[in-house]
């Protein structure tokens, strides 16, 4: 890895965690096991904890059968697994009302919310309604819905799909969607951690926009497993996750409904087996987070987050997405949770990839997914976990330092 940078970070690093995230740090065998390779793509997906690894594997060397198809003890204990792991992922939400809610599990956030659009929304639409979809999110929290709109029409139906509005640090403009919200407005789809700005989106300003009719849906993909999420705090009616973004292995993913607003949710079609793997691994990583602390998690994340974009402002080639104000390690304004991306004004950002990966720094370098209302060139995003350190950060920082530039903003991307 390369050396530190050369300067002096403006705010103090909570040093009482450093003990805490060291011990957490020994639980993922992947990470140990690579000490001269530095794992900063956790935005699209997580390592998985020791305690994971083996209860799946414990799981499919003792007991492995299909669930609800079967009478023999397997079988039984397997579908008794998944109905706790149903009961667990309301806990894990701070589920006010579990017997009200639903609990649906999905190959991840995608196809959640996929699912949601095909089998819920499009149902729910009458001539003159209208949407409000984030065109600056990711893609898979803007089509779906407009998929939806598309489908209706098919049949006659004509729906407005209005674009959310976002304010100059790219945080959802709750002031600018107030006078949006009409008697028409249906759904409204949000973000609670954005996956290039890494901000939270404040999606509880966007309940008083609405008011307490209107349906909201969650995209939580960054935030579950990242930091605390509170149903009972968050007044939407739906909130859908990946299990592997929080440390579950892949393929596995939630869909929790409120059912309080409008019919129940119910997947259309025949369900197939679910992915029994997947949801042992989930339950484990659930417990792994609970007992780790999300919220010793969340102030690891924004911390190392901060340290980045404290370094990276004193760098003259590089341009940080995102709130400008709250670059500072010191900033009192909202800073980003474990998510920063960033371009360098000559090096194109594949380019940039490339290198940071040939140092052992891997990174994600594209456009990252986001729908059409959103960047148009590539970037460099660097996303962090529990497990990623300060001598990480600090290391990343020196090797950008020594690809700065002196002179002008002149930018060749």
């Amino acid at each position: 890895m390369a050396s530190a940078p050369s300067y002096n970070h403006g705010a103090a690093f909570p040093e009482e965690l450093r003990s805490w995230q060291s011990r957490l740090r020994e639980d993922f065998p992947i990470i140990t096991a690579h000490p001269d390779q530095v794992y900063l793509d956790n935005a699209a997906t997580s390592q998985k904890p020791r305690a994971v690894l083996d209860a799946v594997t414990d799981y499919l060397t003792s007991e492995n059968a299909n669930a609800g198809r079967g009478t023999y003890p397997w079988a039984n204990r397997t579908t008794a697994l998944i109905r706790h792991t149903e009961q667990q992922v309301r806990r894990f939400l701070d589920d006010p009302e579990p017997e009200r809610s639903g609990v649906h599990f999905v190959s991840g956030t995608t196809e959640g919310l996929r699912l949601i659009a095909r089998d819920w929304l499009a149902r729910q639409l009458r001539d003159g309604d209208e949407i409000v979809v984030p065109d600056a999110d990711h893609s898979a929290n803007a089509l779906p819905w407009r998929e939806a709109v598309d489908e209706v029409a098919r049949e006659g139906i004509t729906v407005r799909v209005r674009p959310m509005p976002y304010d100059p640090a790219h945080d959802y403009d709750h002031r600018a969607l107030l006078p949006m919200v009409n008697e028409r407005t249906r759904f409204i789809a949000t973000t609670h951690v954005h996956h290039v700005y890494g901000g939270d989106m404040n999606v509880g300003r966007i309940r008083a926009a609405a008011g307490p009719d209107v349906v909201i849906c969650l995209d939580a993909a960054q935030s579950v497993g990242h930091l605390p999420l509170s149903v009972a705090d968050l007044d939407v009616d739906f909130v859908v996750f990946s299990g592997h973004k929080a440390m579950a292995l892949p393929g596995t993913g939630v869909i929790w409904a409120r059912n309080e607003r409008g019919p129940r949710f119910v997947p259309g079609g025949w369900a197939g087996s679910p992915n029994t793997s997947g949801i042992v691994s989930l339950s484990a990583a659930m417990s792994w987070l609970q007992e780790a602390g999300l919220e010793r998690i969340a102030r690891w994340t924004v911390a190392l987050a901060a340290r980045l974009t404290d370094g990276l402002r004193h760098l003259r080639s590089y341009e940080v997405l995102g709130c400008q104000r709250s670059l500072a390690a010191d900033s009192p304004v909202q800073q980003r949770h474990g998510i920063v991306t960033f371009r360098h004004h000559r090096i194109g950002s594949n380019d940039l990839g490339f290198i940071l990966a040939a140092e052992g720094f891997m990174v994600r370098a594209d456009g990252h997914c986001q729908a059409a209302g959103g960047e148009t060139t590539s970037s460099v995003r660097v996303s962090v976990h529990a497990y990623n350190t300060v001598e990480e950060i600090d290391c990343l920082l020196g090797l950008l330092e020594r690809l700065d530039e002196e002179g002008g903003p002149s930018r060749r991307y």
